[in-house]
């Protein structure tokens, strides 16, 4: 039971990321008109370096296209960790609305880190 949990978790957050990432590339979900001033400068200042974006959404599809198979989901994780790092930061200094959403993202970061262990361990040896 506890696997197939883990693993329909696993495949909505690869989900999520895929979606972020083909977000980034097509622009189809609106931009919240509320945003705070701050985010506004830093998402301006990310669209300013031309092949940031385009990394960023890469990143995501990939890792979220490898997250979505148990096989390489290690592998996925460490593609999408360093966005995954600075979307936590960005909610912990700019935009503290969505940290809550964050912190659940990084919950489920953790899990897929404590299950795929031994695959992460073999990295530091």
């Amino acid at each position: 039971m506890k696997n197939k949990i883990f693993n329909i978790v696993s495949v909505l957050f690869g989900l999520l990321l895929i979606n972020g990432g083909l977000n980034k590339f097509f622009n189809y979900m609106p931009v919240p008109e509320n945003l705070p001033e701050p985010l506004m400068k830093d998402s301006m200042a990310l669209m300013e370096i031309s092949w940031l974006m385009p990394l960023i959404a890469s990143a995501e599809l990939t890792g979220g296209l490898l997250i979505l198979f148990p096989r390489t989901r290690a592998l996925g994780l460490l593609i999408v960790f360093p966005v995954m790092t600075g979307v936590l930061l960005t909610h912990l200094t700019v935009a503290p609305d969505g940290l809550i959403m964050a912190l659940i993202i990084w919950a489920v970061i953790g899990w897929i880190m404590w299950e795929n262990r031994s695959k992460f361990l073999q990295l530091i040896r």
